[in-house]
């Protein structure tokens, strides 16, 4: 038993590593500049979609219930609204924000690399930057959206997980436990997955502005596409439920 349950938390950790899941993460990330609060945003992500994988898998679980096959396409139809949404924010900033970067100290004699924007105007000219005026907030609140966009995905996700476990494993505690496991390995794996994502769209800064417009355009192109090949994708079984 123990080692159905080891088993759960390397799945969780490979089930970070699916394509949606990295599209999602990675456009968030595209909108962020620091290593650490990339992963922080990575884990968030883990965080949510263990939320919903314990509310419904588990719950189904726990009470000898099934999620539905409308529901799950639905869900899933709904995965792919969201990433059109992420791949077009980061497309939107991009084009929206012209980004530049300089070194600056902070007081205290913090140094570092900032990457600074400004929105363009009606004349398409960003206004005149002020090489002094570097003073900005470093925010600490918690990245809601991504909580949000981890617990899409977690729903979207909780009818194969109980398939899986329903198929594997007969009491609904250890059915649980599996589950959280599961979630937790899906925490760990998108932490360590955010750091890889993390380092190119850092390493980007010192290519300057050019090299970080590069990458984020990519990576709003591809999670905008994918997100659309999911919507293609799930509209004729949807189309059989309306």
């Amino acid at each position: 038993m123990a080692s159905i349950l080891f088993l759960g938390l390397i799945i969780g950790m490979q089930h970070a590593l699916e394509a949606d899941h990295l599209a999602a993460v990675s456009a968030i990330a595209a909108t962020e500049k620091s290593v650490g609060r990339v992963v922080r945003h990575g884990a968030l992500w883990g965080v949510g979609h263990t939320l919903t994988l314990m509310i419904f898998a588990g719950g189904a679980i726990a009470f000898d219930l099934a999620i539905g096959a409308q529901l799950a396409v639905w869900l899933e139809f709904t995965v792919g609204l969201m990433l059109i949404g992420l791949g077009g924010h980061v497309l939107y900033r991009l084009f929206h924000d012209q980004v530049h970067f300089h070194v600056h100290r902070h007081q205290g004699g913090v140094v570092h690399l900032h990457a600074h924007g400004h929105a363009r105007t009606q004349t398409s000219q960003p206004p005149r930057h002020d090489p002094e005026a570097h003073a900005h907030p470093h925010p600490k609140r918690l990245p809601v959206r991504t909580l949000i966009v981890g617990m899409v995905h977690g729903m979207a996700g909780s009818a194969a997980l109980l398939i899986l476990t329903a198929s594997t494993i007969n009491s609904p505690a250890v059915g649980i436990v599996y589950v959280a496991l599961f979630g937790l390995g899906s925490i760990v794996g998108m932490a360590v997955l955010s750091v890889v994502v993390a380092a190119p769209l850092a390493a980007s800064a010192h290519w300057l502005s050019i090299g970080n417009r590069l990458l984020r355009s990519g990576v709003g192109m591809a999670t905008a596409g994918l997100g659309l090949a999911v919507v293609l994708d799930t509209a004729p079984a949807l189309s059989q439920f309306i």
